[in-house]
């Protein structure tokens, strides 16, 4: 087997997009034949020992997982963290594999998350060149104007930047409150709560309902899960030659 980068390995072991893997090692929860690893590194997993957490990595078995979670609110986006009450991993208790999530929403917000154990499935959804977009449905406090929607549109300066240019929709508007759609092409930590705290209509819900074509069935109540059909694998746009792989009992020869 040709070396290749230690964290493109541990993706396709199941451990997370690249660029999750990529914090493992700089962390210092990976090492390589006893040694702590360094980002970029070359491996040969036929030879190399390779352990994350002082567990062996072992590559993957049986055909790779999709799964679409309806995520409530109150659960953190984590497989593991000491210091959260609970976290999205507990509600896939009965997963067919060990999966882990593709992106994330924050313990306050709810909606489409999915899970894997295809690493480079999860690096291509991720991946900023895709530009997947992300569709949302939030409740903001009172009734923002013309111009915080069209602020919102063309770009919000926030403490890491401005925005990108964002699609907003107002749906509903009530007495103290408006339901906006609001469609991402990137993805900053809490990026619109911050966005709409900056022209002065705090969140009140959140609720992600798409991710790219691939859409929150009405029947998946929160806190429930399933399997991704080759139908709405399809729907994900970056990774549409997956559309025969991997959903309910259906095999895949690789990815």
């Amino acid at each position: 087997m040709e070396p290749l980068r230690l964290q493109k390995w541990l993706a396709h072991c199941g451990y997370g997009s690249r660029r999750a893997c990529e914090q493992l090692i700089q962390q210092g929860r990976v090492a390589v034949n006893g040694a702590p690893a360094a980002l970029g590194m070359k491996v040969d997993p036929t030879r190399d020992a390779i352990t994350v957490d002082g567990k062996p990595v072992q590559p993957p078995q049986g055909a790779p997982v999709y799964l679409m979670l309806h995520k409530p609110r109150g659960y953190v986006t984590t497989r593991k963290d000491p210091h959260a009450p609970r976290t999205v991993m507990e509600l896939l208790k009965d997963a067919p594999a060990p999966v882990f999530p593709v992106g994330r929403l924050d313990a306050d917000s709810e909606g489409l998350l999915l899970f894997t154990n295809d690493g480079a499935f999860a690096n291509r959804l991720m991946h900023p060149r895709y530009k997947l977009p992300k569709t949302y449905r939030v409740w903001v406090a009172g009734v923002p104007s013309e111009r915080a929607l069209r602020q919102l549109r063309e770009g919000v300066p926030l403490d890491d930047g401005i925005t990108a240019p964002a699609q907003v929709k107002r749906l509903r508007a009530e007495r103290d409150r408006t339901l906006l759609e609001i469609v991402l092409h990137e993805g900053r930590k809490r990026q619109i709560r911050r966005m709409c705290q900056a022209v002065g209509h705090p969140v009140q819900r959140l609720v992600r309902i798409a991710i790219g074509d691939l859409r929150l069935p009405h029947d998946l109540k929160p806190g429930q899960w399933r399997a991704l059909t080759d139908a709405e694998l399809a729907q994900l746009a970056p990774t549409k030659r997956l559309n025969q792989c991997g959903a309910g009992s259906h095999k895949c020869d690789g990815v």
